[in-house]
Parts: C-alpha cells; sequence; structure tokens
C-alpha cells in the first residue's frame, strides 16, 4: 500500500492511500458473497447467485460500500502507525475511486491530538495555601461526640435560649392569606441548628412556655416558592415545651459503652489521629492542585473548536443526566444559571479547561511512562467498591465487558499517578491563612 499525508487546519490530516487491486478485487468479492448469503433473489439459493446478479440487485455501490468496510480499517490503521500519528477521533472517509482490475484510491480525514507546549512541571517551588489550624477543632469534635449521646430535658423555670429544642405551634399567612404547609402542631426545632426562615428561630429565644405571640418574617428572594420569593409573612405561635440538651459525663465508662474504644485517652488519640489526617489530606489536595494550576497557566496550546463542541455536548448529556436523577427541568437549570447565553458561554470554558487538563495529563504520562498496572485497577476498584456499597468482584461483573467503564477506569489511574507524581517532584511551602479567607 502506497499513502502520502497532507497536514490541513484544526489538527486534521488527510492521507490518501492507493491499495493494490489484487486485494481490491478480493475485497469486492468476499462482500458481493455475504452480502448473497443474507438476501433472496428468484432462481437462486442463498450465497449461490453469481456476482453479476447479485450486483444487478442490490446495486455496485452497495458492494463497494460493504467491501471498504472490511478493508479500509487495516490499511487505515497501518497508515496512522506508519505516519506516527495521534489520531483522537474516529477516521472519516472523504472520498475513493473503486473500478475492477484497477488499484483503489482511498481519500480519509483523521483529526490528531492537539500540538502541546508543555510548560514545567517538576522542581518548582510553590506556595499552597491552607486553613489555619483551628485551636478548637479538638474541643468541637470532642463536643460533637457527646452530642451525639446527649438527652432532651424539659425546662420549667426560664425562657427559652439559642441552644435550646423548643416544641410550638405555628399558623403562617402571607397578605391575608394563609401559608400552605405554613402550619403545624407541636413542631420541635432546634435553636441552636434551624433551617427554617433567616430570622425565624432567633424570634423564639427569650419566651416562656405557654406564651403566644407573632413573629414577622421576609422569605428570602431565592425561595422555591414564586408565591412566596422576597415576601413579608407573619406566624402565631404558641410554645408549649422547652427543651435543653444535656451531655454525658465522660468517663471510660461511657466511652467503652457508647463507641469501639475502651478508655477517654483512646477516643481522644482517635479525634487527634482523624484531625491530623484531615490536615493532611488538606496539604494534599492543596499541593496537587497547585501544581496543576502552575502546569496548566505554563501550557500552551490551541484547541480546535471542533473538539470544544464535542465536549460541550458531553457536558450537557452530564447535565442532562443528574437532572433526570433530580427529577430537575433542564430549562429551569439552565435559567438558574444565569440564562442561556451565560450557561453557554460557561459550558465553552469548562469545556476547553477539561480538554486542556486531559491533554497535560496525557502528555506527562507519556513523557514520565507513566502506565496503568493491574495492582492499579484492583485499588481503584476497592476504592469504587467502597464509595458505592457494591462488592469489587459485583461492580467487574457488571461493567468489566463494558469498554467505556474500562477506558474510563483507565483515565482514573492515569490521573490518580499523575498527580500522586506532580506532589512528589516538586516542593511545597504551606502558607496558613484563615478559613474565610481561604473560602473567598
Amino acid at each position: 500500500m502506497q499513502s502520502t499525508l497532507e497536514k490541513g487546519q484544526d489538527n486534521l490530516v488527510t492521507i490518501k492511500m492507493v491499495i493494490p487491486s489484487k486485494e481490491a478485487d478480493s475485497a469486492y468479492d468476499m462482500a458481493s458473497n455475504r452480502i448473497s448469503q443474507h438476501i433472496n433473489i428468484n432462481g437462486f439459493r442463498k450465497g449461490k447467485a453469481p456476482k453479476s446478479v447479485v450486483e444487478r440487485h442490490v446495486g455496485v455501490d452497495r458492494i463497494q460500500q460493504e467491501a471498504l468496510e472490511a478493508l479500509l480499517p487495516k490499511y487505515i490503521n497501518q497508515a496512522i502507525y506508519d505516519n506516527k500519528l495521534d489520531s483522537i477521533s474516529q477516521p472519516v472517509l472523504k472520498d475513493y475511486k473503486f473500478e475492477s482490475g484497477k488499484d483503489l484510491e482511498v481519500t480519509v480525514e483523521i483529526e490528531t491530538r492537539p500540538e502541546l507546549e508543555l510548560g514545567s512541571y517538576k522542581g518548582l517551588d510553590l506556595k499552597v495555601e491552607v486553613p489555619a489550624k483551628d485551636e478548637k477543632a479538638f474541643d468541637n469534635a470532642l463536643n460533637d461526640f457527646l452530642t451525639r449521646h446527649s438527652s432532651l430535658e424539659l425546662v420549667l423555670d426560664r425562657p427559652s435560649n439559642s441552644t435550646d429544642t423548643v416544641v410550638f405551634d405555628f399558623d403562617g399567612t402571607c397578605n391575608g392569606e394563609k401559608i400552605q404547609g405554613g402550619s403545624a402542631k407541636g413542631y420541635s426545632l432546634d435553636l441552636g441548628h434551624s433551617n427554617f426562615i433567616p430570622g425565624f428561630a432567633e424570634q423564639l429565644v427569650g419566651h416562656n412556655i405557654k406564651d403566644e405571640f407573632t413573629i414577622d418574617v421576609t422569605f428570602p428572594a431565592d425561595y422555591h416558592d414564586e408565591k412566596l420569593k422576597g415576601q413579608n409573612a407573619k406566624f402565631d405561635i404558641k410554645i408549649n415545651e422547652i427543651k435543653k440538651r444535656v451531655l454525658p459525663e465522660l468517663t471510660d465508662e461511657f466511652v467503652k459503652k457508647s463507641s469501639q474504644f475502651k478508655t477517654v485517652d483512646e477516643l481522644k488519640a482517635d479525634i487527634q489521629k482523624y484531625l491530623d489526617s484531615q490536615d493532611e489530606s488538606q496539604k494534599k489536595i492543596g499541593s496537587e492542585n497547585a501544581a496543576f494550576k502552575s502546569v496548566v497557566d505554563s501550557t500552551k496550546v490551541e484547541i480546535p473548536q471542533r473538539m470544544i463542541d464535542r465536549e460541550i455536548n458531553l457536558l450537557k448529556s452530564e447535565y442532562s443526566q443528574r437532572l433526570s436523577y433530580q427529577g430537575m427541568d433542564w430549562n429551569q437549570f439552565v435559567q438558574a444559571q444565569g440564562g442561556e447565553d451565560k450557561f453557554n458561554k460557561t459550558l465553552q470554558e469548562d469545556a476547553a479547561a477539561r480538554i486542556k487538563n486531559s491533554l497535560i495529563i496525557d502528555k506527562i504520562a507519556k513523557e514520565e511512562k507513566i502506565s496503568v498496572e493491574q495492582k492499579d485497577f484492583s485499588q481503584k476498584l476497592s476504592q469504587l467498591s467502597a464509595m458505592y456499597g457494591i462488592a469489587p468482584d459485583q461492580l467487574v461483573k457488571q461493567f468489566g465487558n463494558n469498554p467505556e467503564f474500562l477506558t474510563s477506569l483507565s483515565q482514573q489511574v492515569i490521573n490518580d499517578k499523575v498527580r500522586d507524581f506532580l506532589v512528589n517532584n516538586n516542593k511545597f511551602e504551606f502558607v496558613e491563612v484563615r478559613k474565610d479567607k481561604v473560602e473567598a
């Protein structure tokens, strides 16, 4: 086979191939025979009709198409290999000249991976912002443990405070009309952890049992009920009970009875171990993100719009699937993102970023000879098993023959190994910042 290559715009490559007539004619004859075995032709048993009869019955074009589908993959793959092309999509047949007794001339178009000018990715000195250590973290964690095993006791001798749980009746109105679902009897509300309308719980503080009063609130502008968005409302309240939370005494006996630990010291050691692991996890994630961002910022690549459009369609499909699981409407979702124009711009930016990230990961993996081994698969399956509560062998049974699942799993493994490589081959200085600054 002879082949010539011509590079075009947007990473498109045109390959012109000349396949010897002997092989082309043989492929044509075999295609004619295959077709004859699946069609009924009067006067002939299946598979016994001469080629000329099959040609009259189905047409030469149909036979040629069948022959090309069987013949071309081998030659296209050979041309890709010979020319060291990094193809990223299925080849497209653009033209062909198929005549009996003559060499077959074929033109195909292949999209190749964009050229990447990879930035520095190892031996870097990077600063990583991490949340400043919370001096109250240990005490809060210990208090959370005690709170989970606490009890509520009735309060009879004082008004409610912001840490109490109040049992009350309420009846709400908005613009003089009753609010649908806005009334209840004997409702229990933890005033310190309320998810009611802002300002509701606060106005229940300072009242005694049997107090009856009215509170004024304003529904948030983004409230889910269109009729109530930003509206003022009144709620008639009657306090029935006030309860305070009583924490158990922290003793070895209590710890042994309420956990897997035998002593208070063991419990405290486990809490500290968990907090330390959280700190290390934040440092690792911060290091990964800082290193990867540095590489992304210093890497240059021109991504064809064709690739971005494909990625946008993939993103839309992912969004649509998640929305269907959540029972949400696509149009409402788009509006919630700021409208179609803003959402499309976001999709464009996200798609380009995802492609660039993927290209960088693949390039680093290739440069550093990072590959997927069997133990990597086993480890990733174990992680997925723990995440979804499905045994590893069941995951393999369900998805083992699914090429898309295996490809996705391989890519996840490569992503993880490249990120680990970046962490292990760069230096990081951790700068503690206040939590509110990190979140901002």
